[in-house]
């Protein structure tokens, strides 16, 4: 009698222990009330990017009291950008970090952000980006199914090719150009006839090894980051479109969350949204100069050659805009201000 009275309290016991934790896919016990948020990016690990986010998942999982719990997702581990942002549109996937062209696939009116030629230089894109553009962003978001988390960085993107030097816009003419999957990367390749290959990141470097496109756009941080410098040997640093970086939320996910969790998610200090962008652009210069150390040839293009750039890209400004309603033209002359 006593040996079934120890096995009723250890059978309690037990029952009591599975109803707090459950097990997690990656095997580890998780506490039942705890929230899971999954946050996925293709920026690699071992980058300024990994460190801003890294600080974000503690600041979540701090100020919330281990409520919420983050998983981090490098590298494209889970997929492509594009892909990444349909599942947090979907809600299969609690948060995306990456790029404002990416989600412009399906909020229109952030193409206008990395259309070419709007800011001259960062202190100009942080002033629209904090400002009078920034509830313009945060309401197309909603529409379309996410909720603005906060800023982070690539910065300026410049061109990369293989064989032929761009000193003029004619340069670009014919060349097969890796373009981001978005629309208004591929209408600033077609405006200087260049012929755009739309090609996820997890297939770029196989794409110039093969000889499939001729170069591709980014920033010095993130050729190096993803090795598609190797493949270079001509660099303009046209920094012809800034591209911030954006952290993102899935609408049907956050809003069944409780208010002061939710209150978390999207009251992030400033500070890290300063100091992420700040890592990425104190690495720049050193960047450019380990390109040049490895035989890349680098030009810094005059005003008067950026002048001809510009006059050539910045009509793309005003298209993209029309495009994406009256929002896209209200976000294009926030930032214009």
């Amino acid at each position: 009698m006593h040996r079934n009275r120890v096995l009723l309290c250890l059978t309690l016991v037990s029952s009591v222990l599975c109803s707090l934790v459950f097990l997690a896919p990656g095997g580890e016990t998780v506490a039942q009330d705890q929230i899971r948020m999954r946050l996925a990016t293709v920026a690699p690990e071992g980058t300024p990017w990994e460190k801003q986010l890294r600080t974000l998942k503690r600041h979540i999982e701090t100020e919330s009291g281990g409520r919420i719990r983050v998983q981090m997702f490098m590298g494209g581990s889970l997929g492509g950008e594009k892909a990444l942002v349909r599942r947090t549109a979907q809600g299969s996937l609690q948060a995306f970090g990456g790029s404002a062209g990416a989600l412009g696939t399906l909020v229109r009116e952030l193409n206008v952000l990395e259309a070419p030629y709007i800011f001259d230089n960062a202190e100009q894109a942080d002033a629209a980006l904090d400002g009078a553009a920034k509830g313009i962003v945060q309401a197309a978001l909603q529409r379309r199914g996410f909720v603005f988390g906060l800023w982070a960085e690539n910065g300026f993107r410049s061109w990369f090719t293989k064989d032929r030097a761009i000193r003029q816009p004619s340069d670009l003419s014919g060349l097969r150009m890796r373009s981001q999957e978005s629309e208004v990367h591929l209408a600033t390749y077609r405006a200087f006839g260049a012929s755009p290959q739309a090609i996820d990141v997890t297939n770029v470097l196989t794409s110039l090894q093969t000889g499939v496109v001729d170069g591709f756009d980014n920033t010095p941080l993130f050729a190096f980051a993803t090795s598609w410098y190797q493949a270079a040997q001509q660099l303009n640093l046209s920094e012809h479109s800034y591209q911030p970086g954006i952290v993102v939320y899935s609408k049907t996910w956050y809003d069944g969350l409780p208010p002061d969790l939710q209150q978390i998610l999207t009251n992030v200090p400033q500070s890290l949204v300063v100091d992420g962008r700040d890592q990425v652009r104190r690495m720049d210069p050193i960047l450019i100069r380990n390109l040049e150390r490895y035989g890349i040839k680098v030009h810094r293009p005059s005003a008067a050659e950026r002048a001809a750039f510009a006059k050539i890209g910045r009509p793309v400004q005003a298209a993209t805009a029309r495009q994406a309603g009256a929002q896209g033209q209200a976000l294009l002359r926030a930032l214009q201000r």
